[in-house]
């Protein structure tokens, strides 16, 4: 980490908040280090010494009561009886909240809202479409100018009058809910070659969570895991997360994705992967089948077919591929086509904006 320019880092000048400006740093080392708070404050330390973050009048040793004090660390035993350091439960929400305002900030700009779908109906969102006033229509939907209109065609000025054949109603998108599951590579090919892969797709699905949490709270969210088998984790396990010495596992990934989305009665289900691989590894009953060199066609075959299976009860899998090497792209493109879902290849600065895009994404038309 040291050689990096932490530019947006640097003071803008004497009216930053010395402890703001640290806990940003202190965020991002923290997700870095998998929530160790004393490994994230060892390299804050060091960074203050590259880049002299403090001064003679606010400290690092300051910075760390203003955690304690607000709540943000807490001393707590380990399993070997020392006291350490650990985030609290209050700096998981500011971790999530920061990561949903570095990759989601124009989410701030709008308002709430659900997702809109092909189906017209009861929602917030006006459409340009209009249509007589039916029985049960919501009164705030009346468009006034053309029912005012339709009323003086109608009726005339002299014994204006407005009737309920006179009524326009502006057509709305119908509000639905869905239900994602969210699958996280952590095989060590996400750290392989000195590039950290795992870091950016945590902010990524904590970013996720916590818009579903604030826009879409009707909206459902599980995310798993998925290295030599899967297994789910908790949204506040997220800054926590480690990559392993496993191999890529996609089948097992698929399958618990497709267990938790069959328990949900919701009728939108979807599957968003955050990979950088191909899939390396599938269970035989108690036993691992394992090949990293190149496609295996055994590992490839049970992958398509849940990419089938996947797609025969409507769950789309979209494939956000943080690589780009030939025989990838053409693994997921295989993936893609079998499950007629989508697929992004994404660097790591630009996965976050790729997943909203994809989650926001509104699909409009006309009730029939």
């Amino acid at each position: 980490m040291i050689g990096w320019k932490f530019k947006n880092y640097e003071s803008d000048g004497d009216d930053v908040d010395p402890f703001e400006k640290l806990l940003k740093i202190f965020k991002d080392l923290l997700v870095h280090t998998s929530g160790d708070v004393r490994e994230a404050l060892s390299w804050l330390t060091e960074l203050d010494k590259h880049y002299n973050l403090t001064d003679k009048n606010y400290g690092i040793a300051d910075f760390i009561e203003d955690l304690i004090a607000k709540g943000l660390i807490a001393n707590n035993k380990g399993s070997d009886g020392k006291l350490g350091f650990n985030p609290t439960t209050k700096m998981e929400i500011a971790l999530r909240r920061q990561a949903l305002d570095d990759i989601f900030d124009q989410l701030k700009k709008s308002k709430t809202g659900n997702h809109t779908t092909k189906i017209t109906g009861q929602g917030d969102e006006f459409t340009s479409e209009l249509r007589p006033f039916e029985f049960g229509d919501r009164l705030d939907s009346i468009a006034i100018s053309e029912t005012l209109k339709n009323a003086q065609i109608n009726h005339g000025l002299d014994d204006f009058k407005l009737t309920e054949q006179d009524l326009q109603i502006h057509e709305t998108f119908y509000k639905s809910q869905t239900s994602t599951v969210l699958m996280i590579d952590i095989s060590h090919s996400m750290i392989l070659y000195g590039e950290d892969r795992i870091t950016p797709a945590k902010k990524v699905a904590m970013a996720l969570a916590e818009l579903i949490i604030t826009r879409y709270p009707k909206d459902t969210l599980d995310i798993i895991v998925f290295g030599d088998d899967a297994w789910s984790v908790e949204i506040k396990d997220l800054p926590y997360l480690q990559v392993g010495p496993y191999h890529t596992n996609t089948v097992a990934g698929l399958e618990l994705a497709m267990d938790l989305l069959r328990k949900r009665k919701n009728p939108n289900k979807q599957i968003m992967m955050i990979t950088d691989g191909k899939p390396t590894c599938i269970k035989k009953g108690k036993q691992y089948y394992k090949n990293s060199f190149g496609l295996d066609r055994k590992i490839l075959n049970r992958t398509l077919a849940l990419a089938a299976s996947c797609r025969k009860i409507n769950i789309p899998v979209t494939t956000f591929m943080i690589a780009r090497d030939p025989y990838l792209v053409n693994f997921v493109d295989q993936f893609t086509q079998t499950n007629n879902g989508k697929a992004f290849y994404s660097s790591l600065d630009g996965l976050g904006e790729f997943i909203f895009m994809d989650y926001n994404k509104s699909k409009k038309g006309k009730k029939k």
